[in-house]
């Protein structure tokens, strides 16, 4: 009978911690923390799948110890790959929230059955929307393929930490929350001339209730203008998702460890 090389078991749970760290992280894989029977079939078959096509025992048999401070690197970088699509999808949720807000809708909000919070109306229909776009162009598998690379960039049962990645997530985050902002533009620039058109009325007439007019002009004013400007949605998720790809390929680039 052939035994298992030192190490064999410890490299492979390595391999499942980070795998599991993505899986629950990721939106895309089911961003809610508690474990199901699916997300247990995924995590153990992309574990088994990517250990026996790029894993190596460690060599030795660590200590408790040791193997609790390199699974804690795993869950890191599992959950630093999770979180630049969290950082995407960030993007659109503050695109969400402000157009929400000028149309008065942040006051109504829906349960999201993935996470359990709640969220707003409009963000609700972006985050929707830009999900269905990252499914229609694989970003699912773009994150097993990132996930895969990362075995290769930075190999388990190593102890260095690049410091290059906390930087990488600051750069991350100033881009994709201008990018955000973008997102939302055309449609904040409307309805900012409706509040404006609005303030103007009421001054000339006083008579009008403010609360009950300035609330469905806003609400109007707001679907006229999700109506106007759906054909830039397209574009400005093509933009996200490029940006996608390029922060995944930065983060693991940041991740890039030395063998030593």
């Amino acid at each position: 009978m052939m035994l298992l090389a030192d190490g064999t078991v410890e490299a492979f749970g390595l391999f499942l911690t980070r795998t599991s760290a993505l899986v629950l992280a990721a939106p895309l894989l089911g961003s809610s923390t508690s474990f199901s029977g699916a997300k247990i079939g995924v995590v153990g078959i992309l574990s088994v799948v990517l250990f026996l096509s790029g894993g190596e025992p460690l060599g030795y048999a660590p200590g408790i110890f040791e193997f609790a401070l390199l699974a804690a690197r795993e869950v890191a970088i599992g959950l630093f790959l999770a979180f630049i699509l969290q950082l995407v999808m960030l993007a659109v949720r503050v695109a969400g929230v402000m157009v929400g807000h000028e149309m008065s809708f942040n006051m109504a909000n829906l349960v999201d059955p993935n996470t359990g919070t709640q969220t707003p109306i409009i963000a609700f229909f972006y985050e929707t929307l830009f999900i269905l776009a990252l499914l229609a162009a694989d970003a699912h598998l773009w994150l097993i393929r990132a996930l895969d690379a990362s075995y290769e960039r930075a190999p388990v049962g190593v102890m260095n930490w690049n410091s290059a990645a906390p930087e990488a997530i600051l750069e991350m985050f100033s881009q994709l929350f201008k990018a955000g902002l973008t997102f939302a533009a055309p449609v904040m620039v409307l309805l900012s001339i409706v509040s404006v058109l609005m303030g103007l009325l009421i001054r000339a007439v006083p008579q009008i209730n403010v609360i009950e007019f300035g609330f469905n002009l806003r609400v109007l004013g707001g679907l006229v203008a999700l109506l106007l400007f759906a054909p830039w949605i397209r574009p400005a998720s093509d933009h996200l998702l490029d940006a996608l790809m390029f922060h995944l390929n930065s983060g693991l680039n940041a991740l890039e460890a030395t063998n030593g």
